[in-house]
């Protein structure tokens, strides 16, 4: 684990941020506050991908309730 004060994670940021990827990594003020530093998981591909429902519901069904919520 590192910890570095604001003033020198300010000066330092681009390091501060690889070194979060590898090991834990802290940032204290002078009040006393502490801050931790985590890195997102990346995610590839669209956030419109979603896994679909195996629900077997035919392709009739589906456009006979759509122009049933159309018509209303």
């Amino acid at each position: 684990m590192r910890i570095y004060t604001y003033s020198e994670a300010r000066q330092k940021l681009s390091e501060v941020l690889k070194m979060s990827m590898t090991q834990e990594v802290l940032i204290t003020r002078k009040d006393g506050s502490i801050f931790k530093i985590l890195p997102q998981k990346q995610t590839t591909g669209s956030p419109f991908d979603v896994e679909g429902l195996d629900k077997n519901i035919k392709l009739d069904d589906i456009l006979t309730a759509i122009k049933e919520s159309r018509s209303v």
